[in-house]
C-alpha cells in the first residue's frame, strides 16, 4: 500500500505589506477679482466779470431874450 505524502498544517507567515502610491491632480480655482474705478473730476470755474462804463452828459441851455429898444451892444441882446 502506497501512502501519499504526509501534509502538515500550513504555516502562515505575517503578510508582506506593499504600498503603491497613486496620485491624482485636483484643480482648486482661486479667483482674486480686482476693479479699478476711474474718477474724472470736473471743475466748473465760474468767473464773474463786472464791466462798468462811465459817461458824461453836458447839458446846455439856451435862452433867447427879446428886449425892446436899442441893444447895448451892436451885436447882442
Amino acid at each position: 500500500m502506497h501512502c501519499g505524502p504526509h501534509v502538515l498544517a500550513p504555516i502562515v507567515h505575517p503578510p508582506r505589506c506593499c504600498v503603491q502610491h497613486h496620485f491624482q491632480a485636483t484643480i482648486v480655482p482661486h479667483i482674486h477679482p480686482s476693479h479699478t474705478t476711474h474718477v474724472n473730476h470736473h471743475l466748473f470755474q465760474h468767473q464773474h466779470y463786472f464791466p462798468h462804463t462811465e459817461s458824461v452828459v453836458n447839458q446846455v441851455a439856451n435862452q433867447h431874450c427879446n428886449f425892446p429898444g436899442p441893444a447895448p451892444f451892436p451885436w447882442g441882446c
